[in-house]
């Protein structure tokens, strides 16, 4: 059995690491108002250009449709975007994220098709490298969501579509829903899906001429929606790493909390045996003269 120096000593320990996770919880619950609100307040802007888009989508079919909107026609290349966190400590947030991923890769490997990857996030690039690394055209790190950091992503799916090497391009992230909630989401960028649930522009009876035509204002618009979409991964994936913080360094701070006490009464009875035991040793010696 430990002593009551050694009890003590590791009772200062998980006193430290209850500090930590209690400042590392709080940290993270200022940081989540910031990130919360601005994931939602991207949320307009996305559903916005994607309802522009719907309307013109409309408007355009046959070979003039723009290609990221209707794709190459073939369904054996495929691409994922995995976008996660660069830290851990946040529970099971970036493993729900991987999980979906390894499931999407997994099912499209066991259909016959040609899967690469581009990671978005530490977590992505380490985790996933190790079982899928001669799969990987790019890895980047998740950083300060911004169109800065998700221009480069959007630019390389793009440069890889234009050479022809994917047909097919998914991002799987997580949704931010509340505190307690984030979403693992699977969703398909090329070809461009059109949301059921998608608010529709009323023109109120008016006829629209566009000027230049719906294919080119397609053809610009396209791509910077790919821009959008991944920022607005990135932003509901800080929103959501943030919540899972909180959650995870309260939850570790109750744990270190019951540990304490436990710890607690096991010194006071050891300690209250060596006193016992120090007694029964002075009265056996005094009856023994």
């Amino acid at each position: 059995m430990a002593s009551v120096k050694e009890m003590r000593d590791r009772i200062k320990s998980v006193e430290s690491t209850q500090k930590i996770t209690k400042a590392m919880q709080m940290v993270a619950a200022a940081k989540l108002r910031r990130a919360q609100s601005s994931a939602q307040n991207a949320r307009p802007y996305a559903q916005r250009m994607a309802a522009v888009i719907a309307n013109l989508a409309a408007g355009v079919s046959g070979d003039g449709a723009p290609k990221l909107l209707v794709g190459t026609g073939r369904n054996q290349k495929h691409l994922i975007v995995v976008a996660t966190s660069d830290r851990g400590l946040a529970g099971g947030f970036n493993t729900a994220i991987l999980r979906a991923a390894r499931e999407r890769i997994r099912s499209l490997l066991a259909e016959g098709k040609d899967v690469k990857i581009i990671a978005l996030g530490k977590k992505a690039r380490d985790l996933l490298r190790r079982q899928y690394g001669d799969r990987f055209v790019a890895a980047h790190e998740a950083g300060v969501p911004s169109l800065a950091t998700a221009q480069p992503v959007a630019d390389k799916i793009n440069e890889l579509f234009e050479a022809g090497e994917i047909d097919v391009v998914t991002l799987v992230y997580s949704q931010f829903k509340s505190v307690v909630t984030q979403t693992p989401t699977v969703r398909q960028l090329i070809p461009a899906q059109i949301e059921e649930g998608a608010a529709t522009i009323d023109l109120k009876g008016a006829a629209y001429e566009y000027e230049p035509d719906e294919e080119q204002i397609l053809e610009t618009l396209l791509p910077q929606n790919l821009t959008i979409q991944v920022m607005s991964a990135m932003l509901e994936n800080q929103a959501g790493f943030y919540a899972a913080q909180m959650a995870a360094m309260d939850n570790a701070t109750r744990n270190a909390g019951d540990m304490i006490a436990a710890l607690n009464l096991l010194k006071n009875r050891t300690r209250q045996a060596q006193i016992t035991k120090e007694l029964i040793e002075i009265i056996s010696g005094a009856e023994a003269l």
